[in-house]
């Protein structure tokens, strides 16, 4: 799998060095192994010290990320979750095509159309969706960046 090192992101949004082991998941996965993916992201979010809202919101942007992974990244990919302060990253990978539009899922889907709503679905539940080409070689690097901020009087 080509994908970079799970990092904090730096200039640009682009990463910049490895995360502490804390919390953190590095997990392969293909059709078979989405529920396993979801029982261990399930299993390490009391770690991440991240409310309940949260560890649904990841579950759902994880899913999703690594089905888009399954149906158009080559039929598998790896999944790297880390905490980093009060922003949390879930990164997937794949060996696939690539994606042609970084700015897929800015816009809503069209009701009318079946599918395409996965990665504006994630956009509405991240802070930020980073979507690079995997260095060397092909496929897909999702980063999905999520706040853990609480918003001030809360």
């Amino acid at each position: 799998m080509s994908s970079p090192d799970p990092t904090s992101l730096g200039i640009g949004g682009r990463p910049t060095d490895t995360p502490s082991p804390a919390g953190a998941v590095d997990q392969p996965f293909d059709r078979d192994g989405l529920y396993g993916l979801r029982a261990t992201l399930s299993a390490h979010a009391p770690g991440l010290d991240i409310s309940a809202e949260q560890t649904e919101h990841l579950l759902i942007v994880a899913g999703e990320l690594a089905t888009n992974a399954i149906r158009h990244g080559g039929g598998s990919g790896r999944l790297r979750l880390w905490r980093r302060g009060d922003i949390l990253y879930c990164q997937v990978s794949d060996d696939g095509p690539g994606m042609r539009d970084p700015q897929v899922g800015t816009v809503p889907p069209d009701q009318a159309r079946a599918g395409g709503r996965g990665i504006w679905i994630c956009r509405q539940l991240c802070t930020e969706l980073i979507i690079d080409r995997a260095e060397p070689g092909p496929g897909a690097v999702v980063t999905a960046v999520i706040s853990l901020a609480r918003p001030a009087g809360r």
